[in-house]
């Protein structure tokens, strides 16, 4: 099995940056990939990022490209979400999740099989 624990998360203005840390332990070799998903009041759970722990291959959500970045450090179990040029609509609780490989589409929450508790992301305008 493998926990995973999200932090990070705050309360920023419009155009500022945060970074989210998702750590991770337990059975940690049977994670292939990490993902991280936002939920808003009323709306399903949504794609943001996911990357490979071995070639550190990444995959972003249109709506974030170019402002966000994925990124990982294996010595640490860690994976990070650099969050910059934020805006209202990113507000969200913010999750990270985990998959093995042949799992499934990355881009979807059915995919994963552990998940982290959220941490709040608030930009004001």
């Amino acid at each position: 099995q493998v926990q995973l624990v999200e932090s990070g998360g705050g309360l920023v203005q419009a155009g500022g940056s945060l970074r989210l840390s998702c750590a991770a332990s337990g059975r940690t070799s049977s994670s292939y990939a990490m993902g991280w998903f936002r939920q808003a009041p009323g709306k399903e759970r949504e794609f943001v990022a996911h990357i490979t722990w071995s070639s550190g291959m990444t995959y972003y959500a249109e709506s974030v490209k170019g402002r966000f970045t994925i990124s990982r450090d294996n010595a640490k179990n860690t994976v990070y979400l650099q969050m910059n040029s934020l805006k209202p609509e990113d507000t969200a609780v913010y999750y990270c999740a985990t998959r093995k490989q042949f799992s499934g589409s990355g881009t979807y929450p059915r995919s994963y099989d552990t998940w982290g508790q959220g941490t709040q992301v608030t930009v004001s305008s």
